[in-house]
């Protein structure tokens, strides 16, 4: 009776003592955030010192071998994964525009990424694009040195310079309905592109909604070669400035305008990476806690919100872990950086495909995609929710005006395999791995907008909110760490149904 009496002290005693650690650890990531809180100079340097990052850019390799020294810097394992390549890469450089007439203006601008600058400064009259063959050769002889006012509204995406694109011009011109779509009249305007780039246009203006967006096409990207690439500019302007320019022209008043565009393409084929950060586990290594965020982001803006506020407290995360104390987790805890989430989730769907063996020993996916607003509470499964309430201890009281909550789903469980969403959580849910994610709120009421921002020329550092950028560095670290030391793994059951 002794011996088990003996016994049952010592496993007690060791568990209070490993809760007593997971605690300190905890402690001490709550005092780092508020006293050395480094998540706005990660979010500095990966917008303002990088900028927008493409797959296929020189800003995107950058920015991957930026954060993997970081994470090495800081004491973790780091894997550069290759994930695949683009034949031709894609580098963004200032751009100018102006309007000269009986009013003189700054344009408001971008072109779609992927798409041909300009040769230099160019400045030529303006034409409205023609309507009919009996049109077009009518004002065939303008053409040349003309910037050409095209038809409908622009959704970011380049015009379809490809074959395909312009055998559905013709069609449109030859009034074959059969071959297309309602879908193709409304986002295929410039029937005559290719005639008129031939004729020598200078390039092509449509309307564009404010905030402005810019996209690419990613249907035509691979078909891409250095020696096949958009060869006039294909710029998006400001409806307002659109409509004035318009009805000048329409009344044939003397409007001149000059661009200026450095859009640059790189010989490929060009490679992309994930990074993985790893936090080795002590006892259970081959068990993982995961939090990811995607590296790349569109270029027309910094990227700073889309996803820089992933990447920066993924980054933050890391650091304050590793200097919380010299308690490794139990579990490994994986920091993921994905390529290519803007074209298809192409770096996450990468790793599920290729960790197969690992998915049924992930506790947890955390995916942070969705702009500069507060990680304030998890809603969790019944099953799961004592286990998250102790992960969390202490969040609750950690910032006096943003209270960190955990509350009980009352969802039921979901089939597999579940439809999960265009961000890199998509992958890991439909393979059955959990993807509880933190309940994202704006507690203190700065109003932010996700739309005004989202793949937009407003995607800039000075949109992100630095209070709840460094509250969910904490928020996360601490929830992510902890539940690393948990007992078990998360359960499964409350999320998905076991077939």
């Amino acid at each position: 009776m002794n011996f088990y009496r003996t016994l049952f002290f010592f496993l007690a005693f060791f568990t209070v003592l490993s809760v007593s650690a997971q605690n300190k650890v905890s402690k001490r990531i709550m005092e780092i955030g508020q006293t050395d809180n480094r998540t706005m100079e990660h979010l500095d340097i990966l917008a303002n010192r990088i900028g927008g990052r493409l797959i296929g850019s020189d800003a995107y390799e950058n920015a991957t071998y930026w954060v993997a020294d970081k994470l090495k810097s800081w004491g973790l394992e780091v894997e550069i994964q290759e994930v695949g390549e683009v034949p031709v890469g894609f580098n963004r450089g200032p751009w100018f525009g102006r309007m000269y007439g009986d009013v003189s203006m700054a344009l408001d601008f971008v072109t779609p990424s992927y798409t041909s600058g300009t040769k230099g400064l160019q400045r030529g009259h303006v034409l409205v694009e023609p309507k009919t063959r009996q049109e077009f050769e009518r004002m065939k002889g303008r053409l040349k040195g003309a910037w050409i006012l095209i038809e409908g509204e622009s959704n970011g995406f380049a015009l379809d310079h490809s074959a395909e694109g312009d055998s559905l011009r013709s069609a449109i011109i030859a009034g074959n309905e059969a071959a297309v779509s309602d879908s193709d009249k409304i986002v295929e305007p410039a029937l005559f592109y290719k005639e008129m780039r031939e004729a020598g246009i200078l390039g092509t203006i449509q309307s564009a909604p404010v905030p402005l967006v810019a996209l690419y096409d990613r249907k035509n990207l691979h078909s891409l070669s250095f020696d096949n690439l958009p060869s006039v500019p294909d710029i998006k302007l400001n409806e307002d400035q659109y409509n004035m320019i318009r009805k000048k022209a329409e009344k044939r008043e003397v409007v001149l305008l000059e661009f200026d565009i450095r859009n640059h393409f790189k010989p490929g084929p060009v490679k992309y990476h994930n990074v993985i950060g790893k936090i080795r586990g002590t006892k259970y290594p081959d068990e993982y806690v995961m939090s990811g965020c995607h590296l790349d982001a569109y270029d027309s803006a910094t990227g700073a919100v889309d996803c820089g506020t992933g990447v920066a407290p993924n980054l933050e995360m890391a650091r304050m872990i590793m200097e919380a104390g010299g308690n490794r987790p139990d579990r490994t805890i994986l920091f993921c950086f994905w390529a290519g989430e803007e074209f298809g989730l192409l770096g996450s769907k990468f790793w599920v495909e290729n960790n197969k063996d690992k998915l049924p020993r992930i506790s947890n996916y955390f995916n942070r995609d969705g702009g500069p607003t507060a990680a304030s509470g998890l809603v969790v499964p019944e099953n799961m929710y004592d286990d998250i309430v102790a992960c969390t201890k202490g969040l609750a009281d950690y910032h006096p005006q943003i209270p960190f909550t955990v509350e009980k789903s009352t969802q039921p469980p979901r089939a597999l395999p579940v439809i999960a969403g265009g961000s890199d959580h998509a992958y890991f849910a439909m393979n059955g791995v959990p993807v509880i994610a933190f309940r994202n709120t704006d507690p203190l009421g700065h109003n932010f907008s996700y739309r005004e921002i989202w793949h937009t020329t407003r995607d800039r550092y000075d949109m992100s909110i630095p209070e709840y950028m460094e509250y969910t560095s904490v928020t996360q670290a601490v929830t992510v760490y902890n539940i690393a030391n948990l007992k078990n793994l998360l359960p499964r059951d409350g999320l998905y149904i076991q077939e």
